[in-house]
């Protein structure tokens, strides 16, 4: 396991369900015992119709006061284009101060949905989008370790900037990626790795985990220091025919990550889910059987995440965390905790 202890998460399904209802639910995961809780930062749902989109900044705020211990973090929130860095930089260190040792700012280079419809702006390649994101978390870190900050980047600019209100820790960013480009510099920049699971062994064991390494040895950090975090989607109900039947409102993972990206409508997003939704299945853990459902979550475990954020598909979340908090953390704990 190296350095980090396993630890067990819950994704607080932020596109299916409006703030209060979310906030309950992230509440009662803490009183089931998981140790994290995380928030997408949407402006757009994936789904047009009953779609949600709370702002992670403010529910983060409302979740820190009514729990004690969980973990609270992003997964993940685009500090590039809709969001100046500074602000992150400045909303984190206020939820860092008012929740200390318990923030984790995640970070990704963003979707065309959640940043084009605020910016009407032309939505970059890869590569512009992976230059502002290397910018953006090197400004952030900067405001968080230093006073009157002259920022001079090439998408991003300070001038004798403070934030007033950091926390005395500096907040761990998590880096997220889905490629190898990505993943270095996660191992270079970041306290932590996030991807998502469902994409086949071989991206992680061959190109991903391995791409961490080489960062973090590059720029001559301990590769263990970097906790590696997935998200699991998981549909585990003790009726089979159910645990099916809830993965399609979340057809859209069923599409091509770079289809994904580039749509910039919910609407349009919805239509292109509709006619994949028999394969949304495909991107889940699905399973009514105890034994097969941890040998399934094995493999990731194997391959060395030690923080796994599950994801659960179905509207009645107190239902599965319930039954997961009986069923499947206590295994879990016991054979690899």
């Amino acid at each position: 396991m190296g350095k980090h202890p396993l630890k067990l998460g819950y994704k607080a399904s932020a596109e299916q369900f409006g703030p209060r209802q979310l906030l309950d639910f992230s509440v009662e995961a803490e009183e089931c015992g998981f140790d994290s809780v995380w928030i997408s930062d949407h402006f757009q749902p994936w789904r047009h119709t009953n779609g949600h989109a709370p702002q992670a900044f403010a529910w983060l705020g409302a979740l820190g006061e009514r729990t004690k211990r969980v973990q609270l973090g992003t997964s993940v929130l685009t500090p590039t284009f809709r969001y100046e860095p500074a602000i992150v930089a400045q909303a984190f260190g206020t939820l860092g101060v008012l929740n200390p040792g318990r923030m984790i700012l995640g970070v990704g280079s963003g979707e065309s949905l959640n940043e084009v419809a605020v910016t009407a702006a032309e939505w970059p390649e890869a590569k512009e989008r992976l230059a502002r994101l290397r910018e953006a978390v090197a400004m952030i870190k900067q405001l968080w370790t230093e006073d009157l900050v002259n920022f001079d980047g090439k998408y991003y600019k300070t001038k004798n900037a403070t934030i007033y209100d950091k926390p005395e820790q500096p907040i761990p960013i998590y880096i997220s990626a889905g490629g190898p480009v990505a993943a270095k510099f996660a191992g270079r920049a970041g306290d932590g790795f996030i991807c998502t699971s469902g994409k086949g062994d071989e991206l992680y064991r061959d190109k991903l985990l391995p791409a961490v390494e080489e960062g973090a040895r590059a720029v001559n950090k301990d590769p263990d220091d970097i906790e590696r975090t997935i998200e699991v989607k998981v549909s585990f109900d003790r009726e089979h025919k159910r645990a099916m039947a809830d993965t399609r409102i979340w057809a859209a993972l069923a599409l091509p990550a770079e289809d994904k990206v580039a749509i910039h409508d919910a609407r349009e997003m919805e239509r292109k889910a509709e006619a994949v939704a028999d394969q949304a299945h495909r991107r889940w853990l699905v399973s009514n059987d105890i034994d097969e459902h941890i040998e399934q979550i094995r493999p990731y475990i194997e391959l060395g995440f030690t923080h796994l954020i599950f994801h659960a598909p179905g509207d009645d979340q107190s239902r599965f965390l319930q039954l997961y908090s009986k069923e499947i953390l206590p295994r879990l704990r016991q054979r690899w905790g």
